[in-house]
């Protein structure tokens, strides 16, 4: 079973939400979307300064199975990339929900989380999935 902080908020695309103390937004893949894409060879986040709607694609993740995008759950731009990912993608498998996240992003307005699910209401979009 796929690990699902409640502490993060979720979109049904398997990318999580975590609010931080300044208001700033920090992204990543889920558990459940890292363990289907395998061992990653390659992430491409996108540039600081880049702004971001809500559902569309920001970033690229490659493994040695697929290539994948990966969608902003919130409206944004984006202040911080990690950069430690160019050097060690693997750190998404290792550890995706600390350090392996992948963009921090300055929300568009408040409530950006509103519209996303708590971890029981994503935990159930897996089990409706089989995983």
């Amino acid at each position: 079973m796929s690990q699902v902080p409640a502490d993060l908020k979720y979109d049904k695309s398997h990318e999580w939400a975590r609010l931080l103390p300044d208001g700033r937004i920090e992204i990543g893949i889920t558990d459940h979307a890292q363990h289907a894409l395998g061992d990653l060879v390659f992430v491409e986040v996108p540039e600081v300064g880049r702004t971001l709607e809500a559902g569309a694609a920001c970033a690229v993740v490659e493994s040695v199975k697929a290539a994948s995008d990966v969608y902003s759950p919130v409206a944004g731009t984006v202040v911080e990339s990690n950069a430690e990912l160019a050097a060690s993608p693997e750190l998404i498998n290792q550890d995706c929900y600390g350090r392996g996240w992948m963009i921090r992003v300055q929300p568009a307005g408040a409530g950006a989380l509103d519209a996303l699910l708590g971890a029981a209401a994503y935990a159930q979009v897996l089990e409706s999935e089989g995983g």
